[in-house]
C-alpha cells in the first residue's frame, strides 16, 4: 500500500466508521488496533468450554441510529441485523406476569401513546400518566432540530425529570427505568437527564420505526466490524490488527505514529481509542491537548455485567424479554441471533456498580434465580455451563458533573478525535461512536484536501 493520506488508531466502530467514510471518498486510510479482532467494545470471543461464539456484551441498535444503518449499508452489512416493524417489547414483571408493550403505525409519539394505553402491565391511572411526559418529548425533538439543549434538565438526574413528569412507581419500573438503564448505562439516580431526553427525542422521533428494535444476526465482530475490513480493503485501504499505536506529536502538530519500531510519517491522524486508553496513545508534547487529556482521566466509568448461561433445552421462545425491577434487567437468547451456532441465554445487567466486584459463582447463582423466577421453563432445565462476562469501563459516566466531552477537531494540526465519548450528544451508544466517525472522516477529508 503507498503511504496512507488518513491513519486511524483504533479499530472500534469509531475507528471503523472514520475508515469506511474515507475509503469510499477514495482516501488512502491506514487503520491500526492493538487488539487481535475488530469492533472495540463491540467484539466477540471463543469460549473454550463450548467453543461457542460469545459476545463481549449485548448490543442493542434502535430504528433511531440512523448514521448506524448507513455505515451498515455502505459496508453491505445491512442485512447483519433484524429490525422489528414496530416496537415490540416484551416483559416479565417481579410477580411473573408476561405483556407485551405493542406499538402500532401511528404518527410518532402517538404510537408509544397507543401502545401504552393498551399495555396490560399498567393500571388504567398509570397509563393516562404517560400523557403528561408527551410535550416534554416533542419539546426534545425541537430542541434538537435546533441544535440546542432544554435548560431545565441541567443538572438533573433522570429520576428528578421522571419525578417532575409524574412518571415514577410503576410507570417508571415498567417502562422508563428500563429504557434509561438500556440507553445510559447508568442508574436513573444517577445519569443525567439530559442525554436522556435527547434520548426520548430521537427514539420517538418523525418516524415510528425509529423506536423500533434491531438485533445483530452475527456475533458483533462478524456483524458490524469484518465488513467494514472488507470495505477499506477493497477501497485500497489496509486494516492492521495487533498493531499497538502512538501518535507523535511535535510543534503544535501530528508529525508520525509508531508501530512497534515501524515509523510511519502522518499527515492526518485520527485517534479513535476509548476514552480511557486517550493518555496511552500520544508521546512527544501534548501541551495542547492537556485539557482533553485531563478530562478523559477524571471521566468515571459505568459498567455491564452479562452473565451467559447454557441450559439443556430451550427456555425461551422470543429474542428477547425485558426483566424490570431486577438487578439482571433482560434476557437474550443467543439461538434467535446466531441460529444453531450458539445455545446460550445472555443476562445482562447494564449499571451494574452494586454487582460488579461480586464472585462469578454468586453472579451465576443470582442470574439462575432471577431467569427461573422469570421463565418457569428454566426450573426444570439442567445448567450445563455458564460464563460471565465483565465490562468495568463499559461506558463513561453522564452522572451530572462530570468533565466535558471533546470536540471532533483538537488545536494539534492534523490531529482528530472520534469515539462514542466525542461530544455527539448522545450517551455512549453504538450511534455516537458511528456518527463520530462520520464526524472525523468528514473533518479529515477537508485537511487532506487543503
Amino acid at each position: 500500500m503507498p503511504a496512507p493520506d488518513v491513519i486511524v488508531v483504533g479499530g472500534g466502530l469509531a475507528g471503523l466508521s472514520a475508515a469506511v467514510g474515507l475509503a469510499r471518498r477514495d482516501i488512502r486510510v491506514l487503520v491500526l488496533e492493538a487488539r487481535g479482532r475488530l469492533g472495540g467494545r463491540a467484539s466477540a470471543f471463543r469460549d473454550p468450554t463450548t467453543g461457542e461464539l460469545v459476545d463481549n456484551g449485548q448490543h442493542v441498535l434502535l430504528g433511531c441510529y440512523h448514521a448506524t444503518f448507513r455505515y451498515l449499508r455502505t459496508i453491505g452489512a445491512d442485512t447483519a441485523v433484524r429490525m422489528q416493524a414496530s416496537l415490540e417489547v416484551p416483559t416479565i414483571d417481579r410477580e411473573g406476569r408476561l405483556t407485551t408493550l405493542c406499538c402500532p403505525a401511528l404518527p410518532s409519539p402517538l404510537h408509544l401513546l397507543a401502545g401504552v394505553m393498551r399495555w396490560a402491565a399498567l393500571s388504567a391511572t398509570d397509563r393516562l400518566r404517560v400523557l403528561r411526559v408527551a410535550p416534554a418529548i416533542w419539546y426534545a425533538r425541537r430542541a434538537m432540530a435546533r441544535g440546542s439543549k432544554d435548560p431545565l434538565t441541567q443538572g438533573e438526574t433522570v429520576e428528578a425529570w421522571l419525578s417532575r413528569h409524574g412518571q415514577g412507581g410503576r410507570l417508571g419500573e415498567m417502562l422508563w427505568e428500563p429504557l434509561a438503564l438500556a440507553a445510559l448505562n447508568q442508574p436513573i439516580g444517577h445519569a443525567a437527564a439530559e442525554p436522556f431526553v435527547r434520548v426520548l427525542g430521537a427514539v420517538f422521533g418523525t418516524d415510528p420505526r425509529d423506536a423500533a428494535i434491531a438485533l445483530p444476526t452475527r456475533p458483533l465482530d462478524e456483524a458490524l466490524a469484518e465488513p467494514a475490513r472488507r470495505f477499506v480493503e477493497s477501497r485500497g485501504g489496509e486494516v492492521r490488527t495487533n498493531a499497538l499505536a502512538r501518535i507523535h506529536l511535535a510543534d503544535g502538530r501530528v508529525t508520525e505514529v509508531v508501530i512497534r519500531g515501524e515509523t510511519l510519517p502522518a499527515r492526518v491522524v485520527i485517534a479513535a481509542v476509548p476514552w480511557h486508553d486517550l493518555g496511552g496513545v500520544f508521546e512527544g508534547d501534548t501541551d495542547l491537548i492537556g485539557d482533553v487529556l485531563a478530562c478523559a482521566r477524571t471521566t468515571s466509568p459505568s459498567p455491564i455485567v452479562t452473565v451467559n448461561l447454557w441450559f439443556d433445552r430451550a427456555v425461551l421462545d422470543v429474542p428477547f424479554v425485558g426483566l424490570p425491577g431486577r438487578v439482571m434487567q433482560w434476557v437474550f437468547d443467543k439461538r434467535w441471533a446466531f441460529g444453531r451456532a450458539a445455545s446460550h441465554l445472555s443476562l445482562v445487567s447494564s449499571g451494574a456498580e452494586a454487582v460488579l466486584r461480586r464472585s462469578n459463582d454468586d453472579l451465576i447463582a443470582l442470574a439462575l434465580d432471577e431467569v427461573r423466577e422469570a421463565l418457569p421453563v428454566a426450573r426444570q432445565a439442567r445448567l450445563d455451563h455458564a460464563l460471565v462476562v465483565r465490562e468495568p469501563r463499559a461506558t463513561f459516566s453522564i452522572a451530572p458533573g462530570q468533565p466535558a466531552r471533546p470536540s471532533t477537531a483538537t488545536r494539534v494540526g492534523g490531529l482528530l478525535l472520534a469515539g462514542d465519548w466525542v461530544d455527539t450528544g448522545l450517551p455512549a451508544t453504538i450511534e455516537s461512536a458511528v456518527l463520530s466517525g462520520e464526524w472525523a472522516a468528514d473533518a479529515a477529508l477537508r485537511g487532506v484536501r487543503s
